[in-house]
């Protein structure tokens, strides 16, 4: 499965989803937990962990913590 995929120039494999699918995924469970946009992507909990924390680094999605879990908001654009 990974030989298939794009590296680049760093050597990093490209990720499989934008952040426009990673912010869709977060809308339709809106709001989401890290499993919901991750099964949602079909991608490992982890993985959208990651992709999320970016995108909050970015201010396009926002955070909150609900009992031991956190959900995950679209931010207006």
């Amino acid at each position: 499965m990974d030989e298939d995929r794009e590296r680049n120039k760093g050597g990093r494999f490209e990720p499989e989803h934008t952040d426009e699918e990673v912010l869709e995924a977060v809308r339709t469970h809106e709001p989401a937990g890290t499993k919901e946009v991750a099964d949602e992507l079909g991608i490992a909990r982890q993985s959208a962990d990651y992709r999320l924390r970016g995108l909050l680094d970015e201010g396009r999605v926002s955070k909150k913590k609900v009992g031991n879990s956190l959900v995950w908001s679209a931010e207006q654009e």
